[in-house]
């Protein structure tokens, strides 16, 4: 498969896994970033698609694996910014108000080099999509998606070397 049928394989199921990926989760932000890792494993892992099963088939069990992965990931941490960017009806700037770590997030979110700090400030405090992000840099929603998840890993390796 080449990447322009990967483009069209994406406009063609991108809403298809998102619902998929939000029945599981039952979270918008979450749904929306795990669609758009499946999307980036998809293009990584083409030479291993061998075409047994439907393309949808082989995109969900991607997601379902990355979501998955997710929440292992996220049951072996005790990270406030995987509370902080899951949830769709969580108050971001509240929860940094009355947080004790807020401070220390900043400090971390202050000292990302560009674009990071203002992907992740982006995405985080003013609650834009991965497409609008992408919209803003003249990039993708990929690029956009990329970007956020590796600012949040700087941020939480930050953390966890000071913890």
């Amino acid at each position: 498969m080449a990447n322009a049928d990967l483009e069209k394989v994406y406009k063609l199921y991108f809403n298809d896994v998102y619902l998929f990926v939000l029945r599981m989760s039952r979270n918008a932000a979450i749904a929306e970033d795990i669609t758009s890792e499946t999307f980036m494993k998809a293009l990584t892992s083409l030479d291993r698609f061998e075409g047994k099963c439907d393309i949808r088939v082989w995109l969900c069990q991607i997601a379902k694996n990355s979501y998955l992965h997710f929440l292992q990931k996220r049951a072996n941490t005790n990270s406030p910014l995987d509370e902080i960017a899951i949830a769709d009806t969580f108050d971001i700037e509240e929860a940094f108000a009355q947080s004790e770590t807020a401070t220390q997030l900043h400090k971390y979110l202050h000292i990302l080099e560009e674009p990071y700090k203002e992907v992740f400030y982006l995405r985080t405090f003013c609650a834009l999509r991965f497409k609008e992000i992408g919209q803003i840099f003249e990039k993708s929603d990929n690029w956009a998606c990329v970007t956020f998840h590796r600012a949040k890993a700087k941020i939480l390796k930050e953390w966890e070397a000071n913890q």
